[in-house]
């Protein structure tokens, strides 16, 4: 693709970025048959390809509209355009680099105002626990719209003291995992145990940084990303920690881009670098450890007819798809297929707030192909998808870890 960049854009270093990425497409428009926004609305402007013109656009000197912060708003930020591009073109990073020149160019209206802060301030404050809790305690009574967003509490279980173990791991609590689906944790710490690994929460550690990331405050996230890296160095460095282990996928993709977020800080570009070379999936931590895991495991407690839907976090950002089918195949399971595992189920944060409606449609998309393998039980590896595939089904859903920690002798 070429490109005329204005002079304010061939001189800022975001614009030198941008243009390295721009050049690289060739306008094939693969990625438009594999992007869900697409899928739902047909307009070319939704997909990656007409995005990619918007942000060229605005590089060469076209002022942004609202209509532009849109089409931006609309990416769920999924990367499928990235797995099937020929050319290498980083997407993601791109439309990040647009969203904030357009945020800077074009004042949102009061209302995205003042819901994108809510979300940003609310999900991650210490109120956050209790209000879910008592939507959780009045459940029944809510409407049958909000009661699908509020998950029903499952048993925790207990969790064992595992600081006697050689082998030791930091476990990331992040912003709402621990408070609407605890279970998560507690069997993630439990199946580590049963492989003598010991688990630790760092204080001082948090929000991953991809909520304020993605909800236009990115110097907001990249201050969580500082926090986190503070709280985990001197634990990594002291040379007892093997591991950052992350067991909610969008969150493991956001920690494993720190050196890329915080690449123009002298200071903390080291810092990143070196936690970003500890971060691991806990499907990588696991794996190794299938056969003598497996031992420990009644195949008989097991999902009979197990789905397993891969987050875009895991199978587009990070490309570990199939190392966490293989880990759960040889655990035992029999993993039924289904058709378009490739594409998004519209969960994407805090996407299914901010665009219900696309959101809800691909979510019944991906769940009508879920059910026509007549599962048990639905598997994935990231919260946000698992809340919002629930939200639409009778269908158990759950973390591949809590499986695996109930079928455990």
């Amino acid at each position: 693709m070429q490109t005329n960049l204005a002079q304010w854009a061939r001189e800022s270093k975001l614009g030198q970025e941008a243009d390295d990425i721009l050049r690289r497409c060739v306008h094939c428009g693969f990625c438009t048959a594999t992007c869900p926004t697409y899928q739902v609305l047909g307009d070319e402007l939704d997909g990656p390809r007409g995005r990619i013109y918007l942000i060229k656009e605005v590089l060469e000197g076209k002022e942004p509209t609202q209509a532009t912060q849109q089409h931006l708003d609309r990416c769920l930020t999924c990367r499928n355009c990235e797995t099937t591009c020929p050319s290498g073109v980083e997407y993601g990073h791109l439309v990040d680099i647009g969203r904030q020149l357009v945020e800077e160019k074009v004042k949102r209206p009061l209302v995205q105002r003042v819901q994108r802060a809510l979300l940003r301030e609310g999900l991650t404050s210490r109120f956050f626990a209790p209000a879910y809790k008592l939507g959780q305690s009045l459940r029944e009574w809510l409407p049958e719209t909000l009661q699908r967003k509020v998950i029903a509490p499952r048993p925790v279980g207990p969790r064992p003291v595992t600081s006697g173990h050689a082998r030791q791991i930091l476990l990331l609590s992040g912003c709402v995992q621990p408070t609407m689906m605890p279970s998560i944790d507690a069997a993630t710490i439990r199946v580590l145990d049963r492989l003598g690994i010991g688990t630790q929460v760092v204080a001082g550690a948090g929000c991953c940084g991809a909520l304020s990331f993605h909800l236009d405050d990115q110097e907001r996230a990249r201050a969580q990303m500082r926090l986190n890296i503070d709280a985990w160095l001197p634990h990594i460095e002291s040379g007892k920690i093997e591991a950052i282990v992350m067991n909610a996928s969008g969150c493991g993709a956001m920690v494993a881009e720190y050196a890329h977020h915080l690449r123009d800080d002298p200071v903390y570009l080291p810092k990143a670098e070196k936690i970003v070379s500890f971060v691991r999936d806990v499907a990588q931590v696991v794996s190794p450890h299938a056969l003598a895991l497996a031992q420990h495991i009644d195949v008989s407690k097991l999902p009979k007819r197990p789905v397993f839907h891969p987050p875009c976090t895991l199978q587009h950002w990070q490309g570990l798809r199939p190392e966490s089918e293989q880990l759960l195949s040889s655990l035992g399971m029999s993993l039924q297929t289904f058709n378009e595992s490739h594409l998004c189920c519209g969960s994407g944060g805090a996407y299914s707030v901010l665009q219900p409606e696309i959101s809800t449609a691909l979510r019944d998309r991906k769940l009508e192909h879920l059910n026509a393998a007549e599962p048990d039980m639905m598997l994935s590896s990231n919260i946000g998808c698992i809340g919002h595939l629930q939200s639409g089904t009778n269908t158990p859903v759950r973390h591949w870890i809590e499986a695996v920690d109930a079928a455990l002798k």
